[in-house]
């Protein structure tokens, strides 16, 4: 699923847009495509003889994204069970293997998002026109046909290249007010449905779903402020359809011995005990008997105790990595800790490099064929640019998050904010992180001479803000 981001509309003279550019600078950002990409993009793209374009298909993302990478129909079947139509931009379709349009993706692997613009894996002539799956258009994609049982588990899964068309464009909240009001039809009124019982199976498999509350910047009357947004219980069925896609991929090629999967070691005893820890200084009861999994359920984003918790849960997701498996010969580590199942990325092609590859794996393996050559002589380099292409997103997020909270901030040095202590260091307990009740901002503290109370609220001061060169630092007052 799409990843929600920052937006802000600045002057070119602003500091904000101004760090924000010396930041692209800084990490080697690409700029405009070059011409023969640009040629190429324009190109029409090998269309495939399965015609789908009678299935009403739907998009669901934030309202303003034109990258629509997945579109979905999801109905009940005759005889119990639901059946799930999950299209996927096919963006193979338009690419020429070691052609420029091919070169540039693997030189910028991933779409970067700033506030004030989108760095795009591809041309938007293709990322937000040819080949997004907009609305009432006639499009080519990787069509996975999904059947579940009546809980949901899966029973078959076919993949296949098709026509779609798309019919509506929906938002995460348009569709959480019509499923709340019950109004909504029920290829969409079964997107709750469905993703509740691939909840259920997630909790039940020990899979993990964090609804961390996200910074986000909200505009009104020609100012900007930031605020903490709780995730909708849409997105996380949306998320559903994406990982049950994803889960189908790598069991797919795991039959056929040779994928790219999307891979995550269980967490080591140490950082699962830091967080134990963690929990008690946030006053978060943590039964032994109770699993993490279980007690992620348990936890209301809208609380700050809690939402700090969740934020220190991320800490459990690093390490995760692409692993590459041909000829039968299957790698050590085939699951995702957090999915708890070997996962693949593969409904992002639009704006991940992989996920390409992922498709055209799997369209291979369900024919019972060899994949293409050029998937195969790319495989192994696939892994290390993949990571590449994530540490740099990574950074850029980061990054600009902390512009973001300095250009905020940089009149109020000196002023006096109420914050909770959500993160203090093992090796120093006089730094750590604090967030803001309001504005929504985290950020670092130190300075202070004794231990900082972690999960205490506290006023702390502003000691320096400046966008470009100074992040947004904290002392306690």
């Amino acid at each position: 699923m799409p990843r929600r981001h920052m937006r802000a509309v600045c002057a070119p003279e602003a500091p904000l847009r101004a760090a924000l550019c010396a930041l692209r600078t800084e990490l080697g950002v690409p700029e405009s495509f070059p011409p023969d990409v640009l040629e190429e993009a324009g190109r029409s793209p090998r269309l495939p003889s399965h015609d789908a374009t009678d299935i009403p298909f739907f998009t669901v993302d934030p309202p303003t994204s034109t990258d629509l990478d997945q579109a979905m129909h999801l109905a009940r079947r005759e005889k119990g069970g639901y059946r799930v139509r999950y299209a996927i931009a096919d963006v193979a379709a338009f690419v020429t293997p070691g052609g420029p349009l091919d070169a540039e993706a693997h030189r910028r692997v991933t779409t970067l998002y700033f506030p004030d613009e989108t760095v795009p894996l591809h041309p938007p002539r293709l990322s937000e026109g040819a080949a997004s799956l907009l609305p009432d258009r006639i499009r080519p994609a990787v069509l996975w046909t999904l059947d579940l049982d009546a809980d949901g588990r899966t029973e078959s899964a076919d993949v296949r290249r098709a026509l779609v068309r798309s019919r509506a464009k929906l938002d995460y909240a348009h569709v959480q007010r019509g499923i709340d009001a019950g109004t909504a039809e029920e290829p969409v009124a079964l997107l709750k449905h469905i993703g509740t019982l691939r909840e259920r199976l997630e909790v039940e498999r020990g899979g993990i779903s964090l609804n961390v509350p996200e910074q986000e910047i909200v505009e009104g009357d020609g100012t900007c402020a930031l605020a903490y947004r709780a995730p909708l219980p849409a997105e996380g069925w949306n998320a559903q359809i994406s990982l049950l896609t994803g889960m189908a991929a790598a069991e797919l090629m795991l039959a056929h011995g040779t994928g790219v999967l999307r891979t995550l070691p269980a967490a080591p005893d140490g950082a699962v005990g830091r967080l134990r820890r963690t929990a008690k200084a946030l006053r978060i009861d943590w039964p032994h008997h109770v699993s993490y999994a279980r007690l992620i359920r348990s936890l209301d984003p809208h609380l700050p105790h809690h939402a700090a918790f969740l934020q220190e849960c991320t800490t459990l997701l690093r390490g995760a990595g692409y692993t590459v498996f041909r000829d039968g010969l299957l790698p050590e580590v085939t699951s995702h800790a957090a999915v708890a199942a070997p996962y693949a990325h593969c409904t992002a092609p639009l704006r991940r490099l992989g996920d390409r590859y992922a498709a055209e794996i799997c369209l291979a393996a369900a024919e019972d064929r060899q994949p293409p050559e050029w998937v195969l002589t790319a495989l192994d380099a696939l892994p290390k640019e993949m990571a590449e292409g994530s540490r740099r997103a990574g950074t850029v997020e980061r990054e600009c998050v902390d512009i973001v909270e300095a250009a905020l901030l940089k009149d109020r040095v000196g002023d006096l904010f109420e914050a909770c202590v959500v993160d203090v260091q093992d090796h120093d307990p006089t730094v750590g992180t604090v967030q803001l009740v309001s504005p929504a901002v985290v950020a670092r503290i130190e300075g202070g001479r004794s231990r900082l109370p972690l999960g205490e609220h506290l006023r702390v001061r502003l000691t320096a803000a400046n966008p470009g060169t100074t992040k947004a630092r904290f002392a306690p007052a």
